[in-house]
């Protein structure tokens, strides 16, 4: 049997996982190679699962619990994807809050699973409005040192670390972002890319193509400072539908939640890892997101569509009581719908506070 390239893309919640891991499934797909996506979150109804399939992408999706702590769920997931479009390559992309990768998911790939995946070298993600404020000296990160913990351990495991969105940034600010980078984890290759813009990305996937002996770095890490820098964010996955008697802007509406959500976070002073709306309707899509306190929030992905019904998916990851981040959700939906003659109707909500991972492997580097 043929082995599966397995590319895992790592990286603090916002950093922009799901648009890099979506351009690569795109790139690798024009080259012929047959792909699948595995997302992953703490609950199900995650964004980037529905966004990735509406792309077109192979999607399966662990929910739950980290990889490593359903490791034996992404193997099934797998499995399933294997089933329904034998892909040559698996592209995974972890929980944002998570790390200890390397041990608990590469090396029990590679050592319980000989000779079925072909491990690429292991990219995080650094998200530039946080990493400046925790890696510079005295920086104000607006998350505690537990979870500014959490985010150096994920640099640290890296093979390389993918400075993204540096359309976004001066090359004055670059710069001091790759050489704070470079000061920490001096012997850590890395690459600068866009995911929006696609700067970097044939390097990438040539860089992805190397063979060679990768996720080797195994972490020496405190799980008790691990588990309560997890749990200080509050989580919330939220599905509604909307309907009104006359055709509303999707686009608008979806961009009015996070800005409604942002400038309620901001009021209660809670630092926000990443805000993401997608609203569906028909075949149109529309995401909207904000991926910290300090930036704007910003339309990815227009849908052009105006209609009288919708489904509305919000992903919350914010630090702050699980209850407390529901009743601003809530009260942002409401708020946009109701004036505008929009009737929303809530499902399935899960808001919650991570619970400590239990890795059903931990493995050392052979």
């Amino acid at each position: 049997m043929k082995s599966i390239r397995f590319i895992m893309v790592g990286g603090f919640l916002g950093g922009g996982k799901t648009t890099t891991i979506g351009r690569l499934a795109r790139m690798l797909t024009a080259q012929g190679r047959r792909v699948g996506i595995v997302t992953n979150d703490q609950a199900a109804d995650l964004v980037d699962t529905h966004l990735l399939r509406s792309q077109g992408h192979h999607v399966g999706e662990v929910a739950g619990a980290c990889f490593c702590c359903h490791f034996n769920d992404l193997i099934a997931t797998v499995e399933n994807l294997e089933a329904e479009a034998a892909p040559d390559v698996i592209l995974a992309e972890p929980v944002g809050s998570c790390t200890d990768l390397v041990a608990t998911v590469v090396q029990p790939l590679l050592q319980l699973y000989e000779g079925r995946f072909e491990v690429a070298p292991y990219g995080v993600i650094l998200k530039p409005s946080h990493g400046l404020r925790i890696l510079r000296p005295g920086g104000r990160s607006g998350f505690s040192p537990k979870a500014a913990y959490i985010f150096r351990k994920q640099l640290e495991e890296a093979d390389f670390v993918l400075l993204n969105r540096i359309d976004e940034l001066s090359a004055a600010e670059a710069d001091e972002l790759a050489a704070l980078v470079a000061a920490e984890f001096p012997d850590t290759p890395q690459r600068r890319i866009s995911a929006k813009t696609g700067d970097g990305f044939d390097a990438l996937v040539e860089y992805l193509d190397q063979q060679g002996s990768f996720g080797r770095r195994i972490l020496e890490i405190d799980y008790d400072t691990y588990a309560e820098g997890e749990a200080e964010l509050g989580w919330l996955n939220a599905r509604v539908t909307l309907a009104s008697p006359e055709p509303f802007d999707v686009d608008r509406l979806v961009l009015d939640v996070i800005t409604h959500l942002h400038a309620a976070l901001a009021a209660a002073e809670a630092e926000t890892a990443h805000l993401k709306v997608i609203g569906m309707a028909d075949d149109a899509f529309a995401v909207a997101n904000l991926v910290s306190s300090e930036s704007r929030p910003e339309l990815s992905l227009p849908s052009y569509s105006q209609t009288r019904s919708a489904e509305l998916i919000v992903n919350a990851r914010v630090a702050l009581d699980p209850a407390q981040l529901e009743q601003r959700v809530r009260t942002a939906v409401e708020s946009v719908c109701r004036p505008a003659g929009i009737e929303p109707t809530w499902h399935e909500t899960a808001s919650f506070r991570p619970g400590r991972p239990v890795p059903t492997h931990r493995l050392a580097a052979k």
